[in-house]
């Protein structure tokens, strides 16, 4: 007999129902059990068939699990007359959770099938698919710990979860339209429309221009007709969100196709089980201009939840309903997704109906959305379908709360080598964000059985997320340790790469408290996960006005200009140019800064492309699609950011092309960081860089920068599902950490560029 077990994402995926009719047919003997950590299998039979069924666990294991690793031990056979599933029995040991997953083909079928007990169901779901993370208590995952405990079967569905034949055998979320969850509107005028007359009448809202809200699996979104202008326009207005792209859910691929242009790679994570947003190239067809003005990409998803294919497509008299939707996170600015109806109701007055559920969002996951740079995907926000699948780095051996930045915030739970990163929290700038990351936290140490022996944090002093850290910590009464934002930016690469020697660590950021007080930005390292050595900078500039510099562009350009050649690129009004320029001068709230990020709203500002963001990364983000609509190549030489800007400036003031001046930019900087890396390289012995940092975003950038490294034969470490910018930091928090209590590396730069 073997003893089998089996770690990974094996439970909320039919992993159990598949064991037990693999074990039926190779007429295998024993038992099946979630421990919590891990499935264990008791099996006896032939020699030939145990062989048999040990190669099938692991080559024909249901799509939506992964098999990490695999123990098997000979025991004395035991008196076994059948192979059951038995009752789940928590051990102590790694946890593995599965993160919600997209309704399956098999499902959607039945979804619109007039035949089957589950037609136009709203919650249809298998053991394939559904809800997981989301609804989950505590491990192990079974329906008692799950909020579906709060919806007994019906008898037909109690007859399909215990059936082993059934495609719901053992499907924890598993209802019917005779039972389980409801749909329903919740204001007062709309108190009692349920079901599919609620459908019915947020489908005509939105084919009339109108905006509903709608709870899906992990909060709530907020949609209107992507391709009415007046309705984006009315919800921007309501949202206090004027140019901030908005993303837009397709009805199927064909209309994706119509509006974008999607490569093969893009289109297998789109339509993959986890339906990511994925920024996709735009087409001029009927999408709405103001749904992502001045830029050059989408954001685009498929529907993935039944209750989204049904309002894309009902049996009702509705002709011509939109195929496309906006579907932007339900939360006011600044606070995380809305997930009740209670705060639903608060926060949507701007809606004309809001469609809510009964099934309880235990812990939310906003949306995760996904760039692609040179045909590899590059996370920008990691939450729905990826969160908590752990990152694996060797040799950790503590147990770590890392609880990240206050921008984009996730934290991260480590333990054994697995390092969790949480569903995307978002800014912690407000009190009712910093409650909704305290709580958060709170579930998912329950959730992974992670008592933290160490407390990880950002260096700032001034941040929400410090001040929660010391909290925390001392009610653990366990040591804090505080770590140099870039430096855990550079970390977070090399987690994901599972990489562990030194390297040359290219950190390109907005805003990040340095070792010396000023804000750092534009940084290169030599490090590892227990040390670093900022070795070189970009040159460092002054920025003044405090948080207003990373907003107005402008404000940082006047640093390297004077009032005239202010004054005849437009930049600001005379009483602004005059009032900045006072502040420079007297150096009055004023702080040195390396920020890479900053120089880009320089360079925006300077080329008219954008002074003033309405959104973090927006000067950015217009500033490349600029630089994309040129056709030109640079051949680009060695020059500092000032002398970059110098370059662009005269140049624009010659009156030269400003897409050209954009794409020119980009050309100098990726040249100039590889120069620098050639150097440091040529200096240290060290091979391998490592790219990170929120300015690595930028996918133009990126895929020069790696382009010049490469062929000064230099290996690359990129992000690729781990994001770059400030929502991956708290992996390279918890890693250092994990390797080392001596906290953060004092040097400082040894020189200047």
């Amino acid at each position: 007999m073997l003893n089998i077990k089996i770690f990974g994402i094996v439970q909320g995926v039919g992993f159990r129902p598949f064991v037990k009719n693999l074990a039926d047919a190779q007429k295998i003997f024993g038992t099946v059990a979630n421990r919590g950590s891990y499935v264990e299998i008791f099996a006896q039979g032939s020699e030939e068939a145990l062989k048999n069924f040990l190669d099938a666990l692991q080559t024909k294991n249901p799509p939506r699990s992964a098999i990490l690793k695999v123990d098997v031990n000979d025991l004395p056979d035991k008196n076994f007359s059948d192979f059951k599933i038995i009752d789940s029995v928590h051990e102590a040991g790694d946890i593995f959770v599965s993160p919600d997953i997209a309704v399956c083909d098999a499902c959607k079928e039945e979804l619109f099938n007039p035949n089957d007990r589950r037609y136009l169901h709203p919650f249809i779901n298998c053991t394939a698919c559904g809800p997981r993370l989301t609804i989950l208590k505590n491990m192990p995952y079974d329906r008692e710990r799950t909020s579906m405990s709060d919806f007994p079967m019906c008898d037909a569905c109690a007859e399909e979860y215990f059936n082993p034949a059934s495609r719901r055998f053992d499907a924890q979320p598993i209802c019917c339209n005779d039972c389980g969850c409801e749909v329903y509107l919740i204001r007062n005028e709309e108190l009692g429309i349920r079901n599919w007359d609620a459908i019915r009448h947020v489908r005509k809202i939105l084919a009339n221009g109108g905006i509903v809200a709608i709870k899906g699996i992990g909060g709530f979104h907020l949609a209107c007709d992507a391709r009415k202008f007046s309705a984006v326009q009315r919800l921007r207005d309501s949202k206090t969100r004027p140019t901030k792209p908005f993303a837009v859910m397709f009805k199927d691929i064909a209309a994706v196709k119509r509006e974008c242009f999607l490569s093969e790679a893009e289109k297998i994570f789109l339509d993959s089980p986890q339906k990511p947003i994925v920024l996709l190239r735009k087409k001029f067809g009927s999408i709405a201009q103001n749904v992502a003005p001045n830029i050059n990409k989408l954001g685009v998803m498929l529907p993935y939840t039944p209750l989204h294919l049904l309002i894309f497509d009902f049996p009702d008299d509705i002709k011509n309903f939109p195929d496309a939707l906006i579907m932007t996170s339900g939360n006011p600015s600044g606070v995380p997704i809305t997930i009740d109806d209670d705060d639903a109701i608060k926060n949507f007055d701007c809606c004309d109906a809001i469609l809510s559920h009964n099934r309880k969002i235990l812990l939310r996951a906003d949306d995760s959305v996904m760039d692609f740079i040179d045909d590899k995907p590059s996370m920008i926000r990691r939450s729905r379908g990826f969160a908590p699948l752990p990152i694996f780095y060797d040799s950790n051996k503590k147990s770590v709360l890392a609880i990240g930045g206050e921008l984009k915030n996730t934290f991260c739970l480590a333990k054994n080598d697995l390092f969790y990163a949480s569903p995307y929290i978002g800014d912690v700038s407000d009190l009712r964000t910093v409650e909704v990351l305290e709580k958060s936290i709170e579930r998912m140490k329950n959730l992974l059985e992670i008592n933290p022996e160490v407390v990880a944090c950002d260096l700032h002093p001034r941040y929400q997320t410090t001040k929660l850290a010391e909290k925390i910590s001392s009610a653990l009464d366990v040591p804090l340790i505080k770590i140099q934002h870039h430096y855990a930016h550079i970390l977070s690469c090399l987690s994901e790469n599972n990489f562990h020697d030194e390297v040359i660590g290219v950190a390109f950021d907005g805003t990040g408290y340095g070792l010396d007080g000023t804000i750092w930005g534009g940084e290169f390292f030599i490090c590892d996960t227990k040390n670093f050595e900022r070795v070189a900078s970009i040159k460092p500039f002054t920025q003044a006005g405090g948080d207003k510099s990373s907003r107005e562009g402008w404000r940082i350009a006047l640093n390297f200009i004077n009032l005239d050649v202010a004054r005849e690129l437009n930049l600001a009004d005379e009483k602004n140019l005059r009032g900045v320029k006072f502040l420079l001068d007297k150096n009055i709230n004023c702080v040195t800064s390396t920020s890479v990020g900053r120089i880009f709203d320089a360079i925006a500002a300077i080329l008219g492309v954008c002074k003033v963001s309405t959104y973090e990364g927006e000067a950015a983000m217009k500033l490349q699609a600029a630089a994309e609509r040129s056709d030109k190549n640079f051949r680009a030489e060695f020059l500092t950011t000032e002398e970059i800007f110098n370059e662009v400036l005269t140049r624009r003031l010659d009156g030269e092309n400003i897409f050209d001046l954009a794409r020119f930019f980009h050309e100098s900087l990726a040249e100039m960081t590889a120069a620098i890396v050639e150097d440091l390289s040529r200096k240290s012995k060290i091979k391998t860089v490592a790219l990170s940092g929120g300015v690595f975003q930028n996918s133009l950038l990126s895929s020069l920068t790696n382009e010049k490294l490469n062929l000064r034969g230099l290996k690359v470490l990129r992000h690729e599902l781990i994001p770059p910018n400030d929502g991956g930091i708290c992996i390279g928090q918890a890693l250092h950490v994990s390797q080392s209590q001596c906290g953060i590396q004092t040097s400082c730069a040894k020189d200047s560029t």
